[in-house]
């Protein structure tokens, strides 16, 4: 009897292990869909992050909107947003009215622009990543180009 104990409780560890590990997939697929409201990111460690907070702000007052991030490089400006999904038959509009109010409000930043969740997806763990204190503002700036050029790519 004890034998067989041992194997039914060995087969509960392994089938509550599996159960784990599912868990974890689903809580990172949805990160795409609930809020996370990151905070704005600058890539070089000296400089303010007051002018990038005002562009997450006057992008986030736009009500199809319901989560925006906004990453300041070294050149470029990205702005990654999530679209209502009662809104997402207008996303090319979203998008036009987003950077003329962008271009008209902030004309000498270059702005980089996306709807995309993986782009948004990449942004959060750009952020998390500049959390730790081994991650360098040089390694952040790469990362950071890295993402831009999947924008580019994905027009």
């Amino acid at each position: 009897m004890g034998a067989i104990h041992r194997w039914v409780l060995l087969a509960c560890l392994l089938v509550l292990s599996s159960c784990g590990q599912n868990q974890q997939v689903k809580d990172s697929q949805l990160t795409l869909m609930k809020t996370t409201n990151p905070s704005p990111i600058v890539t070089q460690k000296n400089k303010s992050n007051d002018h990038v907070k005002d562009i997450e702000q006057d992008v986030s007052s736009f009500p199809e909107l319901y989560d925006v991030a906004v990453v300041k490089g070294k050149k470029d400006t990205l702005v990654v947003y999530k679209v209502k999904h009662l809104y997402r038959f207008k996303m090319k509009k979203i998008e036009k009215n987003i950077n003329k109010m962008l271009e008209q409000k902030y004309p000498d930043e270059n702005f980089t622009i996306s709807s995309d969740y993986k782009i948004f997806l990449e942004t959060v763990r750009l952020d998390e990543k500049m959390k730790s204190s081994k991650y360098t503002a040089k390694n952040a700036e790469n990362r950071f180009n890295e993402i831009v050029n999947m924008t580019k790519d994905l027009k």
